[in-house]
């Protein structure tokens, strides 16, 4: 079966993408931790992040570096916090958030987010990246 995240890039399911390529995507979370919560998925379906092949690694932290400075730039913060969880999912993902306290960084008790609000979030990321 699929992931959820195959899926959403199949388009199956809804999702606000902020970037695609030929090795993953860039899509809004839908329980963000802060407004501009976003996560990087690499189009292949693999379990643990430790199994990434190098150069697949390599391109997802270079996506999420380049990711974080626009981050920074739609939604000024102290710092970006990157996360590799992967119990959720069994499809790797990296969460990267706007961080301002250590209060920020939580991954249990988050809300969904209204539709109208990640396309937003989805289009001041977009428009940094231009």
């Amino acid at each position: 079966m699929a992931s959820i995240f195959s899926r959403i890039m199949r388009g199956e399911i809804p999702g606000h993408f902020v970037h695609e390529d030929d090795q993953c995507v860039v899509i809004m979370t839908i329980q963000p931790m802060k407004p501009g919560h976003v996560l990087v998925i690499p189009r292949d379906e693999i379990d643990h992040w430790d199994d990434l092949p190098e150069a697949l690694y390599v391109h997802l932290m270079g996506v999420s570096r380049w990711m974080a400075k626009a981050i920074k730039r739609a939604f000024p913060c102290k710092r970006v916090g990157m996360l590799v969880v992967g119990l959720e999912v069994p499809h790797v993902h990296i969460h990267l958030t706007p961080l301002d306290t250590m209060e920020d960084i939580r991954v249990l008790g988050l809300e969904m987010a209204p539709a109208e609000e990640l396309a937003s979030a989805a289009e001041k990321i977009r428009a940094v990246l231009k």
